[in-house]
């Protein structure tokens, strides 16, 4: 009798074990909508190689960083470091958020191709976001309102905008749109011919033109030299260090192939 169980038994036994070392083996990713290019490149390649499932989602850095907070992700990918609070919550629940720097990028302030202006200083950015300067003849330009573009508050890119370019504390003005992705700002932009915005280098095509920014172009060089005044680093954040697969995963931007994604998605190698 023992022994038909055993047998009946068995099927089920090794169906859930097969079912456990899928979901063991599978990897997660969460986040920045600025990396997910990088993480979707990875991800497709890591799968055909490893034979292992790569799952990408691009709800913000925030939201990666919190999907890693709560076990919801291996990888959180994020266009900014962690917070302090963030890193706190983590800490909290027993995790030590590791950060992993797999690329380098600079937001782009752009415009219209069809507009005139070619430069603009930070402080110039500064007061078109804050509404103190609202008509693009007020820098150079046509005599148009400025239709300002920003992200939504969990975005991580908004965050290094902040940052490096307008001030942490700059209010920005009521009127402005939020988008909520590289992509639809990219689209807003190029279709609206008074509009200024800002991208992740990777993200810059000829629907879009890339203003210099205190006189400097977003260039790869000027990112890697630190010329260009708003460069950032771009990460893989794990809870621990990583292991086994994960760990395969995040390192990847260090190899030959890796690097060659990086660079044909228009991104910088570290």
């Amino acid at each position: 009798m023992t022994r038909k169980i055993f047998l009946f038994a068995l099927p089920i036994f090794l169906a859930l074990s097969s079912f456990a070392y899928a979901a063991a083996a599978s990897i997660v990713v969460d986040g920045s909508t600025t990396v997910g290019p990088i993480a979707k490149s990875f991800a497709a390649y890591f799968s055909k190689k490893y034979a292992v499932r790569v799952t990408v989602s691009e709800s913000g850095s925030g939201n990666g960083a919190k999907s890693l907070i709560n076990g919801a992700c291996s990888v959180a990918s994020m266009s900014r470091a962690m917070k302090s609070q963030e890193t706190a919550a983590a800490r909290s629940k027993g995790i030590t958020p590791v950060p992993h720097v797999i690329a380098l990028d600079g937001l782009a302030i752009v415009v219209h191709p069809g507009n005139p202006v070619r430069t603009l200083t930070k402080a110039q950015v500064s007061n078109i976001y804050r509404g103190a300067v609202t008509n693009w003849n007020q820098v150079g330009g046509p005599n148009s309102r400025i239709v300002v573009i920003q992200r939504e508050s969990n975005s991580g890119t908004e965050e290094s905008f902040r940052e490096l370019v307008i001030g942490k504390g700059v209010q920005i003005v009521g009127n402005a749109e939020t988008q909520s992705s590289n992509g639809a700002v990219k689209n807003r932009v190029s279709t609206t011919p008074a509009a200024i915005g800002f991208l992740g280098m990777g993200f810059v095509d000829r629907s879009v033109k890339a203003l210099l920014l205190n006189g400097i172009p977003p260039t790869v060089q000027n990112v890697k030299n630190g010329s260009y005044p708003a460069s950032r680093p771009l990460y893989f954040y794990t809870a621990g260090y990583p292991t086994g697969r994960v760990k395969q995963f995040i390192d990847l931007s260090g190899t030959a192939d890796g690097k060659k994604i990086i660079t044909e998605l228009g991104y910088i190698n570290r």
